[in-house]
């Protein structure tokens, strides 16, 4: 058998290819939406994706198990389970070859065995998969593809059907379902390897460990999600809904179009280079959306094209560009030549396809030398923070997420919306003086800040650490006085 975890470092999202070598077929278990890297992936080893398996619907990402469908003929397995508003309603009545599964049916790709286990919690439809290599000789499975059911130290978050999908009423009942299936996980031997769907830096759960895979017997003695669910049913739904992070925006719609079908790609977009004048014309412009990736805060801060939204390439890219515009808007990008690829498959990723051309980041420099105008974002320290609050006129704004303005403390008055929020609570957002912006380490109050400048807002960004805030861990802050 072979086996690979493949894994998509910014949105920590791990998809699993799993091969027959004597019959050269393969598996696909919760592809994204590109799928060309798996293809190349599977014939590099001499393999054919024959099937893909998906774990549930998903909300942070959008799959590529239609994609392969149409491109390459494949099986798709998929979940029946949860009842019929949990279903994958695009592939229900298609021409595609699809099963859906039920708890406890297997399925073979070459002489690998698959069975799928119905794990509700996370979704209602959840399914994980036992691996068992028959060619190797073996009699029981090696490993569980665990989708969002278990994770490193963690498990599943149950509240998005209701924090982010909107679902009302959801939260709690979703979280008693997740204790009941982590009382089954909890039966399996210590041996089991665990295949998560995601790591460190997901979403889908609240303190996901950024090793990436272990066991049932590890997890069992370890995990704190899993200790809670030792110590009783209310003790587990008290621990694993409070301090839950607030989703994206854009979680919603991905749980939509999954459910009801991702928009057909056909390959990965190649957007077209532009000249700098053009620039000009899209300056200011909130029909359109520019996307400035450069890794340099300060560069952004110093110089950028007005109303254009600052989002780096590195791990909170996705949250940034899902959170803060319309994804059906016609988007163009600040982007080093050798990135290009890269931050437009992050933007199918999660649905943002109308990618209109793209310029380097020298282009600003030669655009303001033509005579055109930049846009410059203040930028102070704590210490300056606190001096402008106490001459009054301006609102603290700060975009940490809820649980660490409770629990690490906050500036007495300062308004807490996260970052991921701000575009459903703008109407809170006061406009009757400065906004000084922060977060922890400045990388979030950077995004927010060039989010609430293009909706004209005048900002100032706080770039320092949380820690220098004169009065960081005092009583007095974390009360609220």
């Amino acid at each position: 058998m072979l086996f690979r975890q493949i894994e998509d470092n910014k949105l920590a999202q791990y998809a699993y290819l799993v091969g027959c070598q004597k019959t050269k077929e393969a598996l696909i278990i919760d592809p994204e939406r590109d799928v060309d890297r798996y293809v190349d992936m599977a014939a590099a080893a001499g393999l054919e994706i024959v099937a893909v398996a998906e774990t549930h619907i998903h909300a942070d990402f959008l799959s590529g198990a239609r994609e392969l469908a149409e491109q390459h003929g494949v099986r798709l397995y998929l979940s029946k389970e949860g009842g019929p508003d949990w279903q994958s309603f695009w592939a229900q009545d298609s021409d595609y070859d699809v099963h859906f599964l039920a708890d406890g049916d297997t399925f073979k790709v070459g002489n690998i065995e698959v069975k799928a286990l119905h794990t509700p919690g996370h979704t209602p439809e959840h399914m994980s998969f036992m691996i068992t290599d028959l060619g190797g000789g073996a009699d029981a499975p090696m490993g569980m593809a665990t989708g969002d059911f278990v994770f490193v130290g963690d498990l599943g978050r149950p509240d998005l059907l209701e924090s982010a999908a909107g679902i009302a009423g959801m939260m709690e009942p979703s979280a008693r379902t997740l204790y009941a299936s982590a009382q089954d996980f909890l039966e399996l031997p210590d041996y089991l390897q665990v295949w998560p769907a995601h790591g460190a830096g997901s979403a889908c759960g609240k303190a996901l460990g950024a090793v990436p895979e272990t066991t049932v017997g590890y997890e069992r003695r370890f995990s704190p999600a899993l200790a809670a669910a030792q110590a009783g049913e209310d003790e587990f739904v008290r621990f694993i809904l409070e301090g839950q992070p607030e989703p994206p925006v854009y979680f919603a719609r991905m749980k939509a179009l999954n459910r009801d079908g991702a928009p057909l790609l056909g390959g990965v977009p190649a957007p077209e280079k532009l000249a700098v004048e053009h620039l000009g014309d899209l300056a200011g412009r909130d029909d359109v959306v520019v996307v400035d990736t450069r890794a340099d805060r300060d560069a952004f801060y110093a110089a950028h094209l007005p109303g254009s939204i600052y989002s780096p390439l590195n791990k909170s890219f996705h949250t940034f560009v899902g959170s803060y515009f319309d994804p059906e808007s016609p988007v163009y990008l600040i982007v080093a030549e050798d990135q290009v690829d890269d931050v437009v498959r992050n933007l199918i990723r999660i649905g943002i396809d109308n990618i209109k051309g793209y310029f380097t980041p020298d282009a600003l420099e030669r655009y303001e030398a033509a005579g055109g105008e930049l846009d410059r974002t203040e930028v102070i320290d704590f210490a300056e923070m606190e001096r402008r609050r106490s001459l009054g006129a301006v609102h603290v704004l700060d975009v940490r997420k809820g649980s660490e303005y409770g629990e690490e403390g906050h500036v007495p008055g300062a308004l807490n919306i996260a970052h991921t929020r701000l575009m459903p609570r703008l109407e809170e957002v006061p406009g009757d003086g400065t906004l000084l912006i922060h977060c922890q380490t400045g990388n979030r109050a950077s995004a927010a800040a060039s989010f609430l400048a293009r909706h004209g807002f005048d900002v100032v960004a706080v770039d320092d650490d949380f820690a220098n805030w004169a009065g960081a861990g005092s009583e007095q802050e974390e009360a609220g006085v």
